[in-house]
């Protein structure tokens, strides 16, 4: 079942960004007023923004009556994992599970957009001729030119609003306890919002093996690949100073590798393996 809400968070997410890169398509802005106005794709018909968009909707309904269908008889509880704190939803009521379905699915829509605003940030000096930062950019709109201290705030506060949003609906289907102060609840939302900068361990590790291939192996000009390097090299910067390079071999993106495990992924458990042995919590209540 996790697999399968993967995959179907991802169907979700390749609708949404269908219908939002249809917002870039000049030949879908144009008006007849003008002549590339008249012009029209070759391909076949497209689907409209609009049935996009609808088609999000309908999957996510669609989705919880399966789960409201398999849930109960397959002894399934849907969790939705927040790092930390574990939602655990109600299998066998149609609204719990279709709140379920959204919020699973706006977790991973989240986490995605936070990772382009990074990407965006540790590419923000790139021209707007290079291919896939200008994509980027156009995907994320006015924050993608943002102050770096602005970029790096946005994503805890709309976390921590979203939350404090959603709190009297996961109040109500008995999925979250009362919290009986503001303060607290809105401590809630920002520790939810810093945990996302601990899902980086899943991207910036790639962009730097990536490149260590790269470095030594000849894979054509590509924008893609210069992407990857312009990344890496930024996200190495504060490196640049440590000799890491022996003869030929070049040991910083290993060396990256080792620190981004250690800060977001080794310290993280250690700390929470630390108050747990106190009976203690980061998670305000």
């Amino acid at each position: 079942m996790v697999l399968t809400d993967f995959i179907l968070n991802l169907a979700a997410l390749l609708l949404w960004l269908s219908w939002r890169s249809r917002q870039f398509d000049p030949l879908v802005r144009t008006v007849p007023a003008t002549l590339v106005g008249t012009l029209r794709p070759a391909e076949p018909r497209r689907f409209k923004g609009g049935e996009l968009l609808a088609g999000l909707a309908v999957l996510l309904v669609l989705r919880g009556l399966l789960y409201v269908e398999i849930g109960s008889p397959a002894d399934w509880t849907p969790k939705l994992n927040l790092g930390l704190i574990v939602l655990a939803f109600r299998s066998d009521s149609f609204s719990s599970v279709l709140l379920y379905s959204v919020l699973s699915f706006l977790r991973v829509f989240l986490i995605f957009y936070f990772w382009l605003l990074i990407l965006a940030l540790l590419n923000r000096s790139a021209a707007d001729s290079d291919a896939v930062p200008r994509m980027l950019r156009l995907h994320l709109g006015p924050p993608a030119r943002w102050p770096w201290p602005w970029q790096l705030v946005l994503p805890v506060m709309v976390i921590a609003a979203l939350w404090a949003a959603l709190y009297p609906p996961l109040l109500y289907l008995d999925v979250v306890t009362r919290v009986h102060s503001t303060v607290l609840l809105a401590a809630q939302g920002l520790v939810l919002g810093l945990s996302v900068f601990f899902t980086l361990k899943y991207l910036l590790p790639v962009f730097l093996f990536l490149h260590l291939i790269s470095s030594y192996v000849f894979l054509g000009r590509n924008p893609v690949w210069d992407f990857v390097s312009s990344t890496a090299r930024s996200l190495l910067s504060p490196l640049r100073r440590v000799p890491l390079q022996f003869a030929q071999l070049d040991f910083a993106p290993v060396a990256g590798v080792v620190l981004l495990f250690l800060l977001l992924h080794w310290l993280p458990n250690f700390i929470l393996a630390t108050l747990a042995k106190w009976n203690l919590t980061l998670w305000p209540q």
